[in-house]
């Protein structure tokens, strides 16, 4: 009798050992491709579809420059004129003119400086735009490791509760436990592995991410990051930081550069209203007049004027207060910008603060006690010692345990990231 005791007990203690996966598979239907944060950061510098298209603006506001080169173009006007040759003999004439606009007041460098500060103005647009996309892109990046992470932790759970129910059955069969105990830990296994379905599937979608941020149109393949979620301890000083923000931020650039548009539109809107020249030639030739009452020779009349125009629309200021006002408020969205930033940094600052305290609790041991009370739970229930549903209670505290530790690491590389995207600086790499 003992002898047959201990043949069940070794019999369980194998099954409970044995890390059965039968029913949650990987899905394999995507190639994955490995890849690393630097390789990824350039592959979104070089093929992000929605970056591309923004550097087109740059392209655009070039070839404004170009545009604004142009002197205004001449007018070439030719006539003619029959008097009745016919029928008085009063002969025909033909006249030829040609008129060009000379712009006063500096209008053409005007327009040339509003170009030129436009263009300034979008390649900083641009910048600010890549430093956007660097810092979600991270993000994404970070998260598909994250989403890995607890994948790992769903499956392994569920391995754990897979165990517990196979030996369970045999159990029940050998009259160790009840029916109902045997049908608990089944529910619990299967209810478990639909959370690992989920995050696999949350793992997955985190990799699609990933292939639109790259520009990745290969349906059947997927990029699979690696990398460290341990690794984002940063020291820093908090007006340091402030600093660097007011000398890096390209939002900040990109503000300046508004006043700068708004002041040269200004100029441009006074140039505007300064008169320009009309400047004309013109020839003008008749035929010979053979009516015999008042015969007249052929002629050839040359003409030369400028014409002056009347700007009685000058007396509307209504387009001079207009950029006027778009100057004062350049200025005023300039200070709002620089006062956001410092906002931005400290709030950022305080976050990672924050988020590195917690990531220090699980490192006091809340991780290893976790594990320890859970295969602690295991050996007595093994042992008969235990119930199940302290096993099951224990193995819940263990899985929110890893799953907030690793959604803490996620939050603290995330604060470290969006810390460094309001000071103005990357030296992330991991």
């Amino acid at each position: 009798m003992i002898k047959n005791i201990k043949t069940k007990w070794v019999i369980l203690s194998v099954l409970l050992t044995i890390s059965t996966v039968s029913n949650a598979q990987i899905d394999t239907t995507f190639i994955r491709v490995k890849m690393n944060y630097p390789e990824f950061l350039s592959l979104v510098n070089k093929n992000n579809l929605g970056y591309a298209a923004e550097k087109f603006n740059v392209n655009i506001a070039e070839a404004n420059i170009e545009a604004s080169k142009v002197f205004p173009d001449p007018e070439l006007a030719i006539g003619a004129s029959d008097n009745g040759q016919r029928r008085m003999q009063m002969g025909y004439g033909f006249s030829t003119e040609i008129t060009w606009t000379l712009e006063l007041g500096g209008k053409r460098k005007a327009r040339i400086n509003v170009a030129k500060s436009t263009n300034e103005l979008t390649k900083a647009l641009l910048e600010d735009y890549f430093r956007n996309l660097r810092a979600d892109a991270t993000l994404e990046y970070l998260t598909s490791l994250k989403q890995k992470e607890i994948f790992k932790v769903q499956l392994n759970s569920y391995t754990i509760l897979k165990n517990i129910a196979v030996a369970d059955s045999i159990r029940f069969k050998l009259g160790s436990i009840a029916e109902i105990d045997a049908r608990q830990s089944k529910l619990e296994a299967h209810t478990m592995l639909n959370d690992v379905y989920q995050s696999e599937a949350d793992w997955k979608t985190a990799l699609l991410e990933l292939a639109t941020l790259t520009g990745n149109q290969k349906a059947d393949t997927l990029y699979s990051p690696i990398g460290d979620l341990t690794n984002f301890d940063r020291l820093f000083n908090l007006n340091e930081l402030i600093i660097s923000a007011k000398n890096n931020r390209t939002d900040l650039l990109a503000a300046l550069k508004n006043k700068n548009v708004s002041q040269d539109v200004l100029k441009l809107t006074k140039a505007n209203r300064m008169l320009d020249l009309g400047v004309n030639m013109g020839v003008e030739s008749t035929s010979v007049v053979t009516n015999v009452v008042a015969p007249t020779p052929s002629t050839n009349a040359v003409s030369a004027g400028i014409s002056i125009p009347l700007k009685f629309s000058n007396r509307n200021k209504g387009e001079l207060k207009a950029a006027e006002y778009t100057v004062q408020q350049a200025e005023i969205l300039y200070q709002q910008t620089e006062l956001q930033i410092q906002t931005e940094v400290r709030k950022a600052w305080l976050n990672y603060l924050t988020t590195q305290k917690q990531v220090r609790q699980f490192n006091t041991g809340l991780l290893a006690d976790a594990q320890r009370l859970l295969d602690g739970k295991i050996y007595s229930y093994k042992r008969g010692e235990t119930s199940l549903l302290e096993v099951l209670n224990a193995q819940r505290t263990y899985n929110e345990t890893q799953l907030n530790y690793y959604e803490t690491l996620y939050n603290y590389a995330a604060a470290l990231v969006e810390l460094e995207k309001t000071a103005g600086i990357w030296d992330i790499n991991f």
